[in-house]
């Protein structure tokens, strides 16, 4: 990666607020976090706040609770030195959940009440974990708006994915029970109107109950809207996920006459043909087994470098 791939006409290591050369837009499990560990990496951090203060936007967009991102993200890029007066954001929980950080702290948490699932749902799969699955997974107490249960780090992945398989289909029976319509996959089981307002999400570590409006489509207009609010407008985007759902922030972005790059750092699911550039590890000379935070990291280490010159 080289500082050709910034946009025609940017200076690459001059601070422009309003018109920034890129706006980086990071899906924090994966490609950020480990999700094996599910801590950030110190050169991960330090990349981070070094861009933040070149004035490139740093805004997280992720399925992780606001608490999540504020351990695992912010109170490490505090301590490494982010500049004074230097705004970072986080939208959380898939749009639903959004805040913003500067070197004295987080500000006040925006929820986006409409969008949580009905907390007596939310009540009843806490009990279902507890009776049935405490073994392989955990409750995430720390959620405002969707339901989700995370793999202990313990477990084994394959024995986590057995497990969550038969996890999934009890959410999805409890939801009929409550007379809400939900989606799985390719599974549909619309509530009495025939409508279908909630969606069962896996991932590789989690299970996150949702409502359909959410995500990362949402997130990327939460992020252009939070950057519109401070007066800037980046001239280009680099997105980065590590499943075929954090596509949606490029789709977005690109949908609405943004130039963007997509990063996936987990490619093995296969890259989809879109109208914009698709990047991978193999872009900077990696081998394929360097994926997730290896190859988030190797990125935004790029991108540092081609800013410096």
């Amino acid at each position: 990666m080289t500082a050709t791939e910034f946009p025609a006409g940017s200076t690459p290591g001059v601070r422009l607020p309003s018109a920034p050369p890129l706006a980086l837009l990071l899906d924090v499990d994966g490609p950020v976090a480990s999700p094996v560990t599910r801590n950030v990496q110190p050169g991960i951090i330090a990349d981070l706040v070094a861009l933040a203060a070149a004035g490139i936007p740093v805004i997280f967009n992720t399925g992780r609770s606001d608490a999540f991102i504020r351990e695992q993200v912010m109170d490490p890029m505090i301590a490494a030195g982010i500049p004074s007066g230097t705004i970072i954001h986080a939208v959380c929980e898939k749009g639903a959940v959004w805040f913003s950080y500067t070197a004295a702290g987080p500000g006040p948490i925006h929820v986006d009440h409409e969008l949580a699932v009905p907390g007596a749902y939310g009540d009843d799969v806490r009990r279902l974990v507890a009776e049935d699955y405490s073994a392989h997974m955990f409750f995430d107490e720390t959620k405002r708006a969707m339901v989700s249960v995370e793999q202990h780090i313990e477990v084994d992945s394959a024995d986590y994915l057995a497990e969550q398989k038969l996890f999934d289909a009890d959410a999805m029976d409890l939801m009929s029970r409550h007379g809400l319509g939900v989606v799985r996959l390719d599974h549909h089981a619309p509530n009495s109107d025939d409508e279908v307002d909630y969606r069962v999400d896996p991932t590789i570590i989690s299970t996150d109950i949702e409502s359909v409006r959410l995500g990362k489509d949402l997130g990327a207009s939460r992020a252009v809207e939070l950057l519109a609010a401070q007066g800037i407008t980046p001239q280009a985007w680099r997105t980065v996920g590590d499943s075929r759902t954090d596509y949606a922030m490029a789709d977005w972005l690109h949908h609405n006459d943004h130039a963007v790059m997509h990063v996936d750092v987990r490619p093995a699911d296969g890259v989809p043909q879109k109208p914009y550039t698709v990047l991978t590890a193999a872009d900077l000379g990696l081998t394929d087994d360097v994926i997730h935070d290896d190859a988030g990291g190797a990125f935004l280490r790029s991108w540092r470098e081609a800013l410096a010159g």
